[in-house]
């Protein structure tokens, strides 16, 4: 199998030669933008022999609130992005770029965060939780405007940059923020509107369920999200491959290793590594959709030759 063939058949819980391999990190610096972007990630998916490319939206975290918002009802003024808003443009001339300067035919993931976490991006963290708390339909029609502009960004990035789906980050679920019937009511809204504008065009999408906080997520709620893959810091959760791939409905999962300075895949030898792959090989055999990643991006600073002890030991295996 090519590498499109085997991330695919993976995320459609089909026979795989060998479980696809994908690890990513932030592009920082004068890497961030524009050309040096393009570039920085062709440096690495042209080097190192992984599976998955996921394209950074390095750069583009603040999203592009242009009204002043001072009190709750201010969010009422938020309106969807044009297509043609740089905010959208240069993020397609990314996916495009780096789609031309690909040395293999990958399947190609953009990283598009939910609304409730660009609208975070875009101002405060302090602001929205108080406007949410006076206001919440306000604040929610601010998320729906958000993601109508996700949509959009995410339909150009499928059609004109030519990307096989979303990399679609949901945060905001932690524990000790909402209870689960709180984020249903509020959150999950906006999180859905931007799947079902998408997947009538693509439904190759990975939902990543992100443990940015460091606090155990109230997982359940993103559980029925119309998604065909699902990842989730399983080092955070306590939810090992196997088990979150029966708490997700059995669809496809990508987990295995954990992200941090302190996990094997940063700070490791190449014994350690390999040895860590192969337990994941042995805890999911027998295991149809297994992708194999990390619990999120790694530091910037991670040595990605360990990315190909990873790949190696796989192959390996399956020779």
């Amino acid at each position: 199998m090519n590498k499109r063939e085997r991330v695919l058949a993976a995320m459609n819980n089909q026979l795989v030669d060998r479980p696809p391999v994908g690890f990513w990190f932030h592009f920082t610096g004068e890497k961030g933008m524009g050309q040096a972007c393009v570039q920085a990630h062709l440096d690495y998916y042209n080097h190192i022999d992984v599976d998955i490319v996921k394209v950074m939206c390095d750069g583009y975290f603040p999203y592009p609130i242009e009204e002043t918002i001072t009190c709750a009802a201010d969010w009422r003024k938020l309106k969807p992005l044009p297509a043609d808003h740089p905010f959208i443009e240069e993020q397609v001339a990314r996916a495009k770029a780096i789609r031309a300067g690909l040395r293999d035919d990958m399947c190609m993931f953009y990283n598009v965060f939910a609304p409730f976490s660009y609208i975070r991006f875009g101002s405060s963290e302090e602001l929205v939780m108080r406007t949410l708390r006076e206001d919440p339909d306000a604040v929610m029609a601010a998320l729906d405007a958000i993601g109508q502009s996700c949509v959009t960004l995410a339909r150009r990035l499928c059609t004109e940059g030519t990307c096989d789906g979303l990399y679609y980050c949901v945060q905001g679920g932690e524990k000790n923020r909402f209870t689960p019937e709180e984020y249903r009511k509020y959150i999950t809204p906006s999180d859905k509107l931007v799947l079902e504008g998408i997947n009538p065009l693509t439904d190759n999408n990975i939902l990543h369920c992100c443990g940015w906080a460091g606090d155990a997520n109230n997982l359940e709620v993103w559980r029925d999200y119309p998604v065909k893959c699902f990842n989730w810091a399983a080092f955070i959760e306590n939810l090992s491959v196997p088990e979150g791939k029966r708490f997700f409905g059995g669809k496809c999962v990508l987990a295995g290793f954990d992200n941090r300075v302190s996990g094997p895949l940063f700070s490791g030898n190449r014994q350690q590594i390999e040895a860590l792959t192969d337990a994941l090989l042995d805890e999911t055999q027998g295991l149809p959709g297994i992708m194999l990643g990390a619990d999120c991006t790694l530091p910037a600073e991670v040595d990605v030759q360990h990315f190909q002890w990873v790949e190696d030991a796989v192959k390996r295996r399956f020779a």
